[in-house]
């Protein structure tokens, strides 16, 4: 197989929840460990840190791995969706999977991948860490999938576990209470490994001391680090957007802590690793700015969307143009209410079946003052925004990964 054949093989004929939706989800960890006895445990051939959280998580996995980088180190990074490649999941030191190491993987082991049917993200969580072995890492970055108690990364032992925080998505299968989908998420802890808690949620923070001290982990509380000066400019860093602050305050706890640990990070390697994470990682997506009036985002659930938005209004512009699109599974009533009622919409469906068709969004817009057009996809709703829109106008685009992915 080439490598299309080799995609065309791993989407067609397993279950894809990011494609098909909570039908393929089976969450628990036994396959995975079965997978991983498979090729030889390789999960337990490198060190790692752990990262899980509703928001944030993804930001502060490419922060840390960019941080280790700039420190010498040769760092994997497993994250999860991936925007316009599928290699972009699986990195050492900033580089996507080859695409020769893809096919290798697939063709070597598909016997076994036809009789044991893995889901999509099992057997990406196994590439992840069958690469991460065979190419002898220094340590990887293993960013969560969906909660972490249950969730085929949940496999390894880290040197340190991190949660970012805590809000609602996919409340069919993490809880209907910031409690219960805290619990989930608290399930990466480990007996006596310690454990970064990003943000202080009310709600939240008595499910992780009562997880940190049944294990005997120590909890560090990112929220109450001093930073340094560098820190204050905000302008400095490629990772822009409102919420990196504190994405930035949790990569901070997590580098002193690997400092405590041994680790030789020295202050330069982590303001540049921190400065420079996008260009070192290749992370793209968040708050990005992809022509000079064009601005993307990846946030799709109510809290990222919340810090978004604010971050919008406050933007110097004379028109607002709001390209929106999402997938079908989400709460339409929790994100359309925190829209501006004052923007012009074209209403889209990202290129997946997972897709909420065009039509339908803008017809559960108009109930919240969203007013606009559909559009047959993405490309010409963003082409009538750019024909709309004049030199001083904003057009934002988002509401899902996907939306993002198909313009970046």
């Amino acid at each position: 197989m080439n490598y299309q054949e080799t995609l065309d093989f791993l989407y067609h004929r397993l279950p894809v929840f990011q494609r098909d939706g909570a039908r393929v989800l089976e969450l628990k960890l036994d396959r995975t460990l079965q997978f991983m006895h498979y090729l030889s445990e390789p999960h337990k051939a490198f060190k790692s840190v752990h990262v899980a959280g509703t928001n944030g998580k993804g930001s502060v996995s490419h922060m840390i791995a960019s941080v280790l980088q700039h420190a010498g180190y040769k760092v994997g990074l497993y994250t999860s969706p991936h925007l316009k490649d599928f290699r972009e999941r699986i990195r050492i030191n900033g580089e996507c999977i080859s695409e020769e190491k893809v096919i290798d993987f697939v063709e070597t082991h598909k016997s076994f991948i036809e009789e044991f049917k893995p889901s999509f993200f099992e057997l990406t969580v196994a590439m992840a860490f069958d690469h991460f072995a065979s190419q002898t890492v220094d340590i990887a970055v293993i960013e969560v999938g969906m909660g972490g108690r249950l969730d085929s990364t949940n496999v390894i032992i880290p040197l340190l576990s991190v949660i970012t925080n805590i809000s609602y998505d996919h409340k069919e299968f993490l809880g209907d209470t910031l409690p219960k989908i805290a619990f989930e998420k608290a399930g990466i802890i480990k007996p006596t490994i310690p454990v970064v808690i990003g943000e202080y949620q009310k709600e939240t923070f008595p499910v992780f001391e009562r997880q940190a001290t049944a294990l005997k982990s120590e909890l560090i509380k990112a929220f109450e680090q001093s930073l340094p000066q560098w820190f204050q400019d905000n302008s400095e860093f490629d990772l822009q957007g409102p919420y990196q602050q504190k994405n930035r305050l949790t990569v901070f706890a997590v580098i002193e802590e690997l400092i405590t640990q041994g680790w030789a990070i020295n202050e330069q390697a982590v303001e540049d690793g921190m400065k420079n994470a996008a260009q070192s990682t290749g992370l793209m997506g968040r708050w990005q700015w992809v022509e000079p009036i064009v601005l993307c985002d990846t946030a799709h659930n109510a809290a990222g969307l919340a810090f978004v938005l604010k971050r919008l209004s406050e933007l110097q512009f004379n028109r607002l143009h709001i390209v929106l699109g999402v997938v079908s599974d989400k709460d339409l009533t929790e994100i359309l209410p925190l829209f501006p009622k004052r923007a012009i919409y074209y209403f889209v469906a990202p290129n997946i079946n997972r897709a909420l068709s065009a039509v339908d969004l803008r017809n559960q817009g108009e109930l919240y003052g969203l007013i606009g057009n559909t559009f047959s996809n993405i490309p010409s709703g963003l082409a009538a925004a750019k024909r709309a829109a004049s030199s001083e106008d904003l057009i934002f685009v988002g509401g899902s990964t996907f939306t993002v992915a198909e313009i970046v």
